[in-house]
């Protein structure tokens, strides 16, 4: 993925949105490859929450073994997935990228899926995002606060390292 970009105004967003809950392993395909995609700026992946521990009933306070609550590895890292994954959204440098973008998602999902280009991140913070980030912000981090939430819990910077 790129450096943050300064003006966050000319980026190009799209949503991808399988017709499909993505396994563990389908997800780690696509988000590896999607890594590599030049001109990525941020990708939030979203969907139904997978919990730790059973919150009410009978068996409250004991571990849930969910199938789809496996680490994943994208680039060097290890990351514990906290949903399952029901959509992606990304921000993008160029045209060239979305392109790219669009050929990974036709070679590594074997299911239909919608490729729409919109906005679906938010370009300026609001008050949630300055309470929780600052005003001198990284306007990468824009809406993607969740204000009930501890920021290293829901957001994992990935680093791409340069090649030599």
């Amino acid at each position: 993925m790129s450096d943050s970009a300064s003006n966050t105004e000319n980026l190009i967003q799209i949503e991808i949105f399988p017709r499909r809950i993505l396994s563990p392993e389908t997800a780690q395909v696509l988000l590896a490859e999607l890594y590599k995609v030049d001109g990525v700026i941020r990708v939030i992946v979203q969907g139904q929450r997978l919990p730790e521990k059973v919150l009410s009933g009978p068996g409250t306070g004991e571990k849930v073994e969910h199938p789809l609550r496996k680490p994943i590895q994208i680039g060097d890292q290890l990351i514990e997935m906290k949903v399952s994954v029901g959509r992606i959204q990304m921000e993008l440098a160029s045209p060239e990228a979305k392109e790219k973008v669009r050929e990974v998602c036709d070679k590594v999902l074997p299911f239909p899926f919608e490729f729409r280009e919109g906005n679906f991140m938010r370009r300026k913070a609001t008050v949630t995002d300055y309470a929780k980030l600052g005003s001198d912000a990284d306007p990468t981090l824009l809406g993607m606060v969740d204000p009930k939430a501890k920021h290293e819990d829901h957001l994992v910077f990935i680093e791409k390292k340069e090649e030599e």
